[in-house]
């Protein structure tokens, strides 16, 4: 009993991870990382004019407005197809401002959705030689419901994970920033599509994961397993990019804006979006194998670096296991109609993995896969070098030298 208590307050003293060769290696790397972010957000800061397009013009206005009628929905275009209505698939609208609008022309399908009293959303687009604009279709206003949405989201949050939960928002907040003023306003200058994701990627990272788990050693190791990962997906993107020749314009987006925008690089783009979607899985993994080393040692002081790593590893493969099947089912779920789309025309699978469209997709999940997968057994090598070195039967620290595993 008496050798069991001060075994226990033995091991708590090495529990300052901040000592070692390693950790000093490591905390100074990521130093460099972070200036060397900053000097990337100044000089890809954009500075030059937006590619204007006609909605984004001068006096061009998005009125709110309540619909007053909806017609009836244009029939399916088939071979047969003989009768149409004279118009159809269109809304009158009453607008707040002034006035109502007559026979706005919407996307098929849109009809079933709507009921009279609906507040919907226009573009006035203002015409040469007339007193009255051109109206166009936007869409429907869903601020009230999206808004009613989050708002249980973050009282769920709250409730459930407390502060680090509404700091991990208030970190989402933080990204959502970078996106919006950094990432596409210089996509839209003409930068490179993979400094901007490598640079606004790794701003985004440091300040999230610091928020939601505080700075500490641990935190550092995560954040160094997810920049490796990042690395690592920027490379196997762009190989698979150009090898596979996608020229990034596999979706009807792509294309709208290449009829807004042809000067932009759509390649650098894809590479962007390759980087970005793989952000928030490589930040749950590395954080999970970071935080299973620490409590390892924490749960057993007398393990070697070397058991430490090998027990972190067993549940990084599990973890990857699971992560995979999340990445795969999100990407499906997101491309059933495609998907649907495609199997009509009832091609062997392997002919259908070549259209552009699913391509870009599998492209995309295998470089993201690739980047976690390998950053588990990077992360947990990074954090078993970093802990505490094992703790004697006596209750003296091993010599373990640092970083051996």
């Amino acid at each position: 009993m008496g050798h069991g208590h001060g075994h226990s307050h033995s091991h708590r003293a090495p529990d300052v991870h901040t000592s070692g060769p390693i950790t000093r290696l490591l905390l100074g790397l990521l130093a460099l990382t972070a200036i060397a972010t900053l000097v990337g957000v100044v000089v890809l800061w954009p500075d030059g004019e937006r590619p204007t397009t006609p909605y984004s013009a001068d006096g061009v206005t998005y009125p709110d407005g309540e619909v007053l009628r909806v017609g009836e929905a244009c029939p399916v275009v088939t071979q047969d197809s003989t009768d149409f209505p004279e118009i159809c698939d269109d809304v009158d609208v009453r607008l707040d401002d002034a006035g109502t609008v007559d026979g706005v022309r919407v996307r098929p399908g849109v009809v079933d959705v709507l009921q009279v009293g609906d507040r919907v959303t226009l573009v006035a687009v203002p015409q040469q030689g007339a007193d009255e604009p051109s109206y166009g279709w936007v869409g429907v206003d869903r601020k009230p419901p999206l808004g009613w949405l989050a708002l249980v989201f973050l009282l769920v949050v709250a409730v459930i994970a407390r502060v680090r939960g509404l700091l991990a928002i208030l970190g989402l907040g933080f990204a959502g920033t970078v996106i919006g003023w950094f990432m596409l306003p210089a996509l839209l200058a003409g930068s490179s599509g993979l400094a901007v994701a490598l640079v606004g990627s790794t701003a985004i990272m440091f300040v999230v994961l610091y928020l939601a788990h505080g700075p500490s050693v641990r935190t550092s190791t995560a954040l160094a397993g997810t920049l490796i990962g990042l690395a690592i997906t920027a490379g196997v993107g762009l190989v698979a990019i150009h090898t596979a020749r996608l020229s990034g314009l596999g979706d009807e987006s792509s294309l709208l804006l290449r009829n807004q925008a042809d000067q932009l690089d759509f390649r650098g783009l894809l590479t962007c979006a390759v980087i970005v979607a793989g952000l928030g899985v490589l930040n749950d993994v590395t954080i999970t194998q970071s935080s299973s080393v620490w409590e390892l040692r924490q749960a057993a002081p007398h393990l070697s670096r070397r058991a430490i790593f090998t027990s972190g590893m067993r549940i990084g493969r599990d973890h990857i296991a699971s992560t995979i099947y999340t990445i795969v089912f999100a990407y499906a779920g997101t491309a059933v109609a495609t998907m649907l789309l495609i199997s009509l025309y009832d091609r062997p699978l392997i002919d259908v993995l070549s259209d552009e469209a699913i391509a870009e997709e599998v492209a995309r999940t295998l470089a993201s896969a690739i980047g976690l997968v390998l950053a588990v057994p990077v992360t947990t090598a990074i954090a078993a070098a970093t802990v505490a070195p094992a703790v004697r039967p006596d209750g003296s620290l091993s010599d373990e030298r640092a970083g051996s595993v």
